[in-house]
């Protein structure tokens, strides 16, 4: 063999020994999915069915899409409107979304080519035998550069990061369910504190009316000044309750304002005119626990992001295997001296390859913490379904206690009023002292306080059920706010 050959197959070898154990470090390289399994079967029914299934919420599937429309309230959905526009939760999560979206742009480049222009000018004076030379150069070319994606682990990245970005959009739906149960939830609060102000009025301006009484009597000698005494009491407790409902209502229209997007402000009107609870509506129907999480965005972002953490694992996986890039340069040249020109067109082709040996364990260990990334994620996922669960027993269960605690507490509404009225009338007639009155009509208030905030535990007991049941209507929320971004980049563009 001549030397020259001979020198051309020592410099081959090492590619020709590449070549032959590609396809088994391919083998090595590519990563399998991990199995993805709920923690316990899903359950064929809940323990709490639910028991009241309107016919538009079953022709609607379930929940009904916008469940507080229900409550047939326009400034309750007006406010819902201005809150899905303006509340900063929701521009906080957009912004993230963004920046996702970015990273995914910036990792699915990284598969494809790029083309770049270079170009250097220069000028220079060198001595020789014969004297300076001096010299014009310059090089105008283009650069192109593709890494092979032999492992996967280009893919993978921009895999895990479109994973991300998907569970980014399933986050911002849990906000919008979020702010809807906390915006109905707080208004129908105001509504009641207002109620409780109202009827803590009408309490004390009756206890007023009955110390009036009380006095006049005094003065007659029919009754004695411990009469007197317990019905002014019984004025100063009213009137010592009456802030404790200002400060809720005041709290209830804060947390509304925030939510809006605005300043908290007191007496701002944002619960309406309202000052009657209304009627709550209809529970929504539970359905079928296997239909449960399709309509949980927090459990899809959860098993999206369990998705990436695997997709990362492929990615670390690959970083432990050569990457070969494949490097272009086509152009002109130009170096023109004293002593004569050299001009022309030049091109190169260049195979980099880079093939890790010793790194101290540092991929292997990469490796290893994005498999414990995955398990981490995996218990986190299995926990989200867990809480999902209970989340919708819990609100089942509310809803039907809640029901028979009213029932119970207007029965006692009209006991203690019926009792409060005979024991007053006892009292004018002069039948018994002041104290059986007095106790009387301090059940009858705590009785009638307590219907109040059952019914409005009632209501917010729905909202909690129509959350923790999810549903789609957040996607079309979505989908609006991206339309709209994508109108105006458009619009941007031209």
């Amino acid at each position: 063999m001549k030397l020259k050959d001979r020198n051309k197959v020592t410099v081959l070898s090492p590619f020709f020994y590449v070549l032959f154990l590609l396809p088994a470090l391919v083998g090595c390289a590519m990563h399998q999915p991990q199995p993805i399994d709920l923690p316990v079967p899903v359950p064929e029914s809940f323990t709490e069915p639910s028991k009241m299934v309107s016919k538009q919420a079953v022709e609607h599937k379930i929940p009904i899409a916008r469940w507080w429309k229900s409550f047939n309230d326009p400034k309750l959905n007006a406010l819902m409107k201005e809150a899905f526009s303006k509340n900063l939760d929701l521009a906080q999560a957009y912004a993230r979304l963004d920046q996702l979206e970015a990273v995914y742009r910036t990792t699915r480049s990284a598969q494809l080519p790029s083309l770049g222009i270079e170009g250097q000018w220069s000028k220079e004076n060198t001595p020789s035998f014969f004297g300076n030379n001096t010299g014009n150069s310059h090089i105008f070319s283009l650069a192109a550069g593709y890494e092979l994606d032999l492992w996967q682990k280009l893919k993978s990245r921009t895999q895990a990061a479109n994973l991300e970005m998907a569970a980014s959009q399933e986050e911002i739906m849990v906000i919008y369910l979020t702010i809807s149960a906390q915006l109905a939830d707080n208004y129908y609060l105001a509504v009641e504190q207002r109620a409780q102000l109202e009827l803590i009025d009408k309490t004390i301006d009756s206890f007023a009316d009955t110390l009036a009484r009380v006095e006049q009597r005094y003065r007659e000698g029919l009754v004695s000044a411990l009469d007197v005494y317990q019905a002014e009491q019984n004025l100063a407790i009213a009137k010592s309750q009456r802030p404790a409902f200002e400060l809720s209502l005041a709290q209830a229209e804060h947390a509304l304002a925030i939510l809006l997007g605005h300043y908290p402000k007191h007496n701002s009107n944002m619960a309406g005119d309202l000052l009657k609870l209304p009627k709550a509506p209809a529970a929504f129907p539970a359905g079928l626990p296997s239909e449960l999480l399709a309509r949980r965005p927090d459990v899809e972002a959860a098993l999206f992001r369990l998705k990436a953490s695997d997709a990362r694992i492929a990615v670390a996986i690959a970083e432990r295997f050569p990457s070969f890039n494949l490097l272009g340069n086509y152009g002109t040249m130009s170096i023109v001296f004293s002593t004569g020109d050299i001009k022309g067109l030049f091109w190169k082709v260049l195979v980099d390859t880079a093939f890790p040996i010793l790194d101290g364990g540092k991929r292997k260990a990469e490796v290893a913490r994005t498999k414990a990334v995955f398990r981490e994620n995996l218990a986190f996922y299995h926990k989200t379904v867990l809480d999902a669960f209970k989340e919708v027993e819990d609100a089942l269960v509310s809803n039907r206690t809640t029901e028979e605690r009213i029932a119970s507490l207007q029965k006692r509404v009209e006991a203690t009023g019926a009792a409060f009225h005979q024991t007053f009338q006892q009292y004018l007639q002069g039948l018994t002292d002041y104290l059986p009155v007095l106790a009387a009509k301090t059940v009858h208030l705590d009785a009638q306080r307590g219907v109040l905030a059952a019914r409005r535990q009632l209501i917010s007991d729905r909202i909690s059920l129509a959350r923790a049941l999810g549903g789609d209507w957040m996607k079309q929320e979505l989908k609006n706010v991206m339309q709209e971004k994508q109108k105006k980049k458009k619009g941007r563009k031209s």
